[in-house]
Formats: structure tokens, C-alpha cells, sequence
């Protein structure tokens, strides 16, 4: 199988690229056009440290017929990204967000459709033995009717790209980066469609980048279900670890907490300084996997580009209600 890498603009294409040259059968080709910062490890010099084959350009790229490709560029050229690649009939595995707009999302949606190209979103933590649990105890009525959800997606500001401060590249800061994994989750449980949300942010912890370090999210569901959700930067840099994710999840018989990245062994090394190794399965190997499998057999993986599309409704209802201070419709936002 032919799969190719476009940019290495996120953090997760490095880990991507070296994971997929080490699947047996697969031949993985990288373009990482464009101008790059001298601070970031990018273009040729990564494509060889994660040991696949590099191209100047994505004309190359799609000379060489991909049979799928990663989307792993900046959040806002996600868009024109996959409709390069639905043109050419490759299958596409796009990271999070979607997009950075609904006009951009829908188009995301027709483009592929047309096409015929399976397109999944880049959401590994649903792909974590802790989260199939709490499925498993879901669908066995173990919960009851889940009324609640508490969850936290925190972690380190992210320094290796800069452009993940940029408020055009990235589409806003915290609130973005990380609360389409909560969201998603949530839509991997429950199916409930985001009715309403209320959301506050600010950027108190780095007042120097343009975009939001903190974010607290409420959001009401069609069903009566409520989540609040933290996606904020607020992990120290000097931690031990990147940061985390947790959920509770109340229900009307009973209450189930998931920590998914929990399995770690702590200490304190010899200069006093906390130490963190994490172990467990790897959820990127994971998700490829998923990916890999769809493109041979062409049935179409969650989560698609309609879970994709109903995270993103929630992203751009928080980001209207902390700029305005109300609560967001999230039918009225998103209406022509």
C-alpha cells in the first residue's frame, strides 16, 4: 500500500511517519512543501528521521499515486489539502480539527463524498482500551441513562510549531487544540447531538501568545445530557508528562471515572525532579491500524467526517459564546 504524508506541520506527523515505515508491505512518502521556521525540525531532515522517503512537493507526491495520505498540516489548509487529495482518489486521514470554519466543513463533506474517498478524522484517544471499557459498560446498562459528563483534556503549550498560537492557522488556541477530543468521546458514547453551549477562555497563563491558554466549556445536548469540559494549556512545561485526559461519567445507576493515559510509573530522579513513564498500548498504532484496514476493504471507519462536522459545530458555538459572554444555539450558528 501507497500512503503519503502531507506536512509535517503537526506534532503527531513525526509519529505518525515512523510508525507507518514500520508496517510491513507499506511504502510511505512525505512532502512537506513551503517556507519553515529554522527552529523546527521539518521537511527533508525529519522525513529521515522517521525513516521514510521525502518529496520537494505534492505535485510529486501525487505523481507517485498515494493509495491514502495523512492530513497533518495546519488546521486551516486542511481543506484545500483534502480536496487535492479526493481529487486524485486517495483515501484521506485528517487531523483534528476538521477545519477551521463550517463553510470549509461542509466542503470537507461534499468534496469527499463526490469523490468517493473514505476520510476519517485523526481522534486516537477513542481508540483506547480505557474508553472501550466505558463503552462496554454503557451498552451493558451499567450506567443507566448518563445525565452528566465531566471531562479534561489538559496539556503543555505546544512550542514545536509555532503556528499553533497563530490565530489564522490554527482557528483559536486551547479551546480548539483540545476540546474536539472531549467532544468526540462524548459523541463515541452517547450519539447525543450539542444543542446549546456556553464557554469562557482566556489567556492569563501566556498573555503573549494572541490566542486562548484556558478554556472551561458547557454544553447541553438534545437529549438533556450536560458536559463540562476543561481544554486548557495548563500544564507546566517542566512537567513530567504532556498532560492528560480524564472523564466522570454520571449516569442514573451509577458513575464511572476513565483516566486514559493513567498507566504510568512516577517517581523522583536524583535531582529531584519528578519523573513519569507511561505505558499501554499506543493509540496512534492503533488508529492507523483502523485507517490502514478501512482503505483495504473501503468501509468507511469512525470517526467520519460527520463526527468531524459535529465536533467542529461545538467548537465554533464555544469560541462565539466566550467572545459574546452568551450561550450559543448551536442550530442557529451553523444555519445559512
Amino acid at each position: 500500500m501507497k500512503i503519503g504524508i502531507m506536512s509535517f506541520a503537526h506534532v503527531h506527523a513525526a509519529g505518525y511517519a515512523r510508525l507507518l515505515a514500520g508496517i510491513p508491505g507499506a511504502e510511505v512518502v512525505a512532502a512537506d512543501p513551503g517556507e519553515h521556521s529554522d527552529d523546527e525540525v521539518r521537511g527533508a531532515m525529519l522525513a529521515a528521521e522517521a525513516g521514510v522517503y521525502y518529496l520537494d512537493d505534492y505535485d510529486d507526491l501525487f505523481t507517485w499515486g498515494p493509495d491514502a495520505v495523512i492530513i497533518t498540516s495546519e488546521n486551516a489548509r486542511h481543506r484545500a489539502d483534502v480536496e487535492r487529495a479526493a481529487a486524485a482518489g486517495a483515501h484521506i486521514l485528517c487531523e483534528k480539527p476538521l477545519a477551521t470554519s463550517w463553510e470549509d466543513g461542509l466542503a470537507i463533506r461534499d468534496v469527499v463524498a463526490r469523490a468517493g474517498v473514505i476520510c476519517m478524522l485523526a481522534h486516537p484517544v477513542r481508540f483506547s482500551s480505557a474508553f472501550a471499557r466505558l463503552q462496554a459498560q454503557h451498552r451493558a446498562g451499567a450506567l443507566g441513562e448518563i445525565v452528566a459528563i465531566r471531562g479534561a483534556n489538559n496539556g503543555m503549550l505546544p512550542t514545536e510549531r509555532a503556528w499553533f498560537t497563530d490565530p489564522q492557522l490554527a482557528g483559536g488556541g486551547a479551546l480548539v487544540d483540545h476540546i474536539v477530543h472531549l467532544a468526540d468521546l462524548i459523541d463515541a458514547l452517547t450519539g447525543a447531538t450539542p444543542r446549546r453551549v456556553t464557554a469562557t477562555s482566556n489567556r492569563t497563563l501566556y498573555p503573549d501568545r494572541p490566542v486562548e491558554s484556558t478554556a472551561l466549556t458547557l454544553i447541553e445536548y438534545d437529549d438533556g445530557m450536560i458536559a463540562a469540559l476543561d481544554s486548557s494549556w495548563s500544564v507546566p512545561q517542566k512537567a513530567p508528562a504532556w498532560g492528560g485526559l480524564r472523564m466522570s461519567v454520571l449516569g442514573t445507576a451509577g458513575t464511572v471515572d476513565v483516566d486514559v493515559f493513567g498507566s504510568a510509573a512516577r517517581g523522583v530522579s536524583s535531582d529531584g525532579m519528578a519523573v513519569e513513564a507511561r505505558y499501554g498500548a499506543d493509540l496512534d498504532a492503533a488508529m492507523l491500524g483502523c485507517f490502514l484496514e478501512a482503505v483495504r476493504t473501503g468501509v468507511q471507519p469512525k470517526p467520519d467526517v460527520e463526527t468531524g462536522l459535529r465536533t467542529l459545530s461545538v467548537v465554533l458555538a464555544a469560541q462565539e459564546s466566550a467572545r459574546t459572554g452568551q450561550a450559543v444555539d448551536v442550530g442557529n450558528l451553523l444555519s445559512p
